[in-house]
């Protein structure tokens, strides 16, 4: 059996923690490990963190308070999707923006690479996407937006041996 959820909210940092809860949420009746959990979750926040910040831009609540640039204060207009399915022990996440896009995806896939070190920003985020998930895509394209496709293989065995 297959099951699917979608969800569709606004391009802001205080979104970032419901879309990593709602994503939890999704697989909790498979029983996930806590590591399994936390994985996912890491995952799915580094993938709506970089389109909040470098899709659409949108720094405010990601800087430190009183200081950095005024755009740190703008919020331009935007929606992030999340479409998740679950088929036996497999969970796909698609994590999806209308954003500025990418030229170079390989480059930004690079560990440590940034494009907002004022940020602070580690530039490690698809580097933990990668480890933390089964499988990783990414496609994007200047002036069309990012996709992000992970999968991960959910061990669903049964806490309390019969």
């Amino acid at each position: 059996m297959r099951n699917e959820m979608e969800i569709l909210f606004d391009a802001i940092s205080d979104n970032e923690g419901f879309a990593r809860v709602a994503v939890a949420a999704f697989v909790s009746h498979l029983n996930p490990t806590l590591e399994e959990l936390s994985d996912i979750k890491t995952a799915v926040s580094e993938a709506v963190t970089n389109s909040i910040i470098h899709g659409y831009e949108n720094l405010y609540g990601y800087g430190r308070p009183g200081r950095g640039p005024a755009a740190a204060q703008e919020v331009h207009p935007g929606k992030v999707q999340i479409l998740c399915a679950l088929e036996g022990d497999m969970l796909q996440i698609q994590i999806k923006d209308q954003g500025k896009g990418m030229e170079n995806v390989e480059q930004a896939m690079e560990p440590l690479f940034t494009t907002k070190p004022e940020l602070e920003r580690s530039g490690m985020g698809f580097a933990f996407m990668e480890a933390f998930m089964d499988d990783l895509e990414v496609e994007s394209s200047p002036g069309q937006g990012t996709t992000v496709r992970m999968k991960k293989k959910l061990g669903c065995g049964s806490w309390i041996e019969v």
